[in-house]
Formats: C-alpha cells, structure tokens, sequence
C-alpha cells in the first residue's frame, strides 16, 4: 500500500474532511449533522498524529444535496485541491457521504490514480485507505441499493397519495 506524500520534510500530512447530508433537515441546528461527521473525523485524523496528520482548516461540506450525483459545489473544489497537492487525504465519516454510486466512486479513485494522490480514510473503516477493495464496493453496493429502494418507497407514496386524491 502506498504511503501519503509528506509536504517536504516537515512530515505533514494534510487532511481535508468532507461532509455531506442529502436533506436540509435539521441544517439549520446550531450543532448537526455535518458538524457531527467533522467531529468524528477530527478526532480520528487526531488519532493519526503520531503520523504527521493535520486537519486542514477548509470545510468542504454538502449539505442538503443527493450522494447520488457528483454535481456538488464541495466536491469539484475537493477533488481539485487533492490533485493541486493542497491535499494528501481525504476523510469522510462513511464512504457514502463520499457518494452512493459505484460508479462515481470508480471516477474519484481514478482522480486520485492519474494524479498519484493517496487514499481516503474513514474513521468508521477497518481498512483506512483506497483503493481499500472489496469492502468499500460491497458498501457502495449496498448504499446505492439503499437509494434505489428509497426511491421506490417515495415514488409509490406519492402514487398512494395521487390515488385517494391527497
């Protein structure tokens, strides 16, 4: 497995969270959910000081949009900044605040292939770093089944909905 780039000889490595919440609800709160994701992963790049990890200070979060898409205005910046070097990891509180598509997820590891970045842990993971195999594709599988089944549940709601007039 490939080790993170070090910024020149300090032995820094930067950290950037990404957070993500597909709905708006509970946004507004002075402490949600995005807020509780951060934490989570503070304290797990916290946990890897010993190895030169750094939080940055930039927020990249998504609130209140779909994991289901890539057109998410703190994604491109992310993605942007990791092939810049402005960033060595990525860490999300579970890999479906990354996204909920096997597909999409294919896209931001050959991101971070072409450009020879390092992976993206995630304090829930055994398995820190991409490519991690075939647990996070089992999970993607799983949270993308999740959305489809989640849309099936809405779409025949509304059509109950329609049927008695509502």
């Amino acid at each position: 497995m490939r080790r993170p780039d070090r910024a020149h000889s300090s032995g820094v490595v930067r950290c950037a969270i990404y957070t993500r919440k597909s709905s708006e609800d509970g946004l507004e709160q002075e402490f949600n959910s995005l807020d509780a994701q951060r934490e989570a992963c503070e304290a797990y790049i916290a946990s890897q000081r010993h190895a030169g990890w750094v939080a940055l200070p930039d927020m990249y979060d998504d609130g209140g949009l779909s994991g289901g898409t890539m057109d998410r205005p703190a994604l491109p910046r992310l993605l942007a900044d990791a092939v810049a070097k402005k960033v060595q990891i990525i860490v999300v509180y579970k890999v479906d605040r990354l996204t909920r598509l096997l597909a999409d997820f294919a896209k931001i590891v050959d991101v971070f292939d072409a450009h020879g970045r390092p992976s993206s842990p995630s304090p829930s993971s055994s398995t820190p770093r991409i490519p991690w195999g075939v647990p996070p594709n089992m999970l993607l599988s799983f949270a993308q089944f999740e959305r489809e089944i989640a849309g099936e549940r809405i779409r025949d709601k509304i059509a109950a909905s329609k049927a008695k007039a509502m």
